[in-house]
């Protein structure tokens, strides 16, 4: 099969996802593309970077978030055919992007993911949600690539706390408070160009980068139109297959061309409207 061909998951594959609650890996994009929106990546970071360090700590992470809607070439690759079709495959042919995160880990980076579980912050309902992990460089159990605990997105949530850790990469430290059998988990090693898929509610983490390749990767998160937000406010999303039947969101057009950090009123408002439902009062953390 050609890179140009669709790409969705099989029966059998569709069945692993349903049983196991993730899946990898899958080919997007090839590794001179890939490359080339790595490129795109450390431009952007390294244009912002500076600027942030007088910022906010929430502020500081508003630039690693959402920006697919601000950026046509971040737009690009979550709505990439070769994306969607794997997305589809788990949810359905209707398909709204909820938000987006990037997580590099750069070389000597102590940054890690502790064990958690998404479904216990997002407030999305029914789990119809998945993450499509993008791998812009290599990603080794040596510079941190995401591990999965099989199985644990069919049982019930797991208690979580905050601990606000430096180095942890979550909004607010959260981490599973109690033991996660590590020895249970999946390491999901990913290639340049290549991404894995994984369910709102399985237990995933990450470790340290201890090499000297940074890792650099995109995590959308993909629901069908039918999930609801619990929380009161009415978020901003995007879709990008399908139709919406229900209209639970409010849906904005994707950037026509790139837009510099901070000039974009849909980012901003998208932001506020996340951080209303998904932060604590005081506005710590970043969603």
């Amino acid at each position: 099969m050609s890179l140009s061909e669709p790409r969705k998951l099989t029966p059998l594959e569709q069945a692993q996802y349903s049983e196991r609650g993730y899946h990898f890996p899958v080919r997007a994009f090839t590794g001179e593309e890939a490359l080339a929106f790595q490129n795109r990546f450390r431009s952007y970071h390294d244009q912002v970077a500076e600027r942030m360090k007088r910022l906010l700590p929430r502020e500081r992470r508003s630039f690693m978030t959402e920006t697919h809607l601000f950026l046509r070439w971040v737009y690009d690759i979550v709505s990439h055919p070769r994306v969607l079709d794997a997305v589809e495959s788990v949810l359905g042919p209707d398909i709204i992007v909820w938000a987006s995160q990037w997580f590099p880990k750069f070389l000597g980076d102590k940054a890690f993911v502790s064990w958690h579980q998404d479904a216990t912050y997002w407030g999305l309902t029914p789990p119809n949600v998945t993450t499509a992990w993008i791998a812009l460089s290599e990603s080794t159990t040596k510079n941190g690539c995401m591990r999965v605990v099989p199985g644990t997105q069919k049982m019930p949530l797991l208690p979580q706390r905050e601990t606000y850790g430096a180095d942890n990469m979550l909004s607010r430290g959260q981490e599973i408070a109690v033991e996660v059998d590590e020895k249970q988990a999946v390491d999901m090693p990913l290639m340049p160009g290549e991404f894995s898929l994984h369910h709102v509610g399985i237990v995933h983490g990450s470790g340290p980068n201890n090499s000297e390749v940074p890792r650099i990767g995109l995590a959308v998160r993909y629901i069908s139109p039918d999930v609801v937000q619990s929380n009161p406010g009415r978020e901003i999303a995007l879709l990008v297959r399908g139709k919406d039947a229900y209209g639970h969101f409010d849906l904005v057009d994707p950037p026509e061309h790139d837009v510099p950090f901070g000039e974009s009123r849909i980012h901003a408002e998208a932001l506020d409207r996340k951080a209303g439902n998904l932060l604590p009062k005081d506005g710590s953390g970043t969603s």
